[in-house]
C-alpha cells in the first residue's frame, strides 16, 4: 500500500497539522476546505460564493491528484447556519451536471477563521 500527499497552490495551505489531501489505493481524502482564495488569501462574504470557492479548492486538489469534479464521490458540507441550505444547493449544483457526489450537510456552531461553510470531499482516482 502506498500513500501520497496531495498538494497544490491552486488551494489554500493548510492552517493546522494536516495535508490538503492524501490518496491511498485510488481514493484521494481532502481535508476540509474553507472558502479561501489561495491568491488573495481572502474569504467572500456570501453563503453562495463561500460554497463556490470551497468547491473550487475541493475541485483544485482533486485536479492536483488526477482527477475532476467528476470524480468526487462523497462531500460533506459543515455550515452555520442551516436557514442557508437553499442558497447552497444552488450554488453547489453549479459544478454537477448530473450524478452529484453522496453528500452530508452539519449544521456546526462555529467554523475556523469565521467561515459560514467548509467542504470536505473523498475522491476515486483510477
Amino acid at each position: 500500500m502506498s500513500i501520497r500527499v496531495i498538494s497544490t497552490n491552486q488551494a489554500p495551505g493548510a492552517i493546522g497539522p494536516y495535508s490538503q489531501a492524501k490518496e491511498v489505493n485510488g481514493l484521494v481524502y481532502i481535508s476540509g476546505q474553507l472558502p479561501i482564495d489561495p491568491e488573495t488569501g481572502k474569504m467572500p462574504e456570501s453563503i453562495a460564493e463561500q460554497t463556490t470557492q470551497c468547491m473550487k479548492n475541493v475541485i483544485a486538489i482533486v485536479k492536483a491528484a488526477g482527477g475532476t469534479e467528476k470524480n468526487l464521490l462523497r462531500c460533506e458540507l459543515f455550515i452555520r447556519d442551516m436557514a442557508s441550505f437553499g442558497e447552497i444547493n444552488t450554488a453547489y449544483a453549479k459544478f454537477f451536471e448530473e450524478d452529484p457526489p453522496a453528500r452530508a450537510v452539519v449544521e456546526v456552531s462555529a467554523l475556523p477563521k469565521g467561515a459560514m461553510i467548509e467542504i470536505q470531499a473523498v475522491a476515486m482516482i483510477c
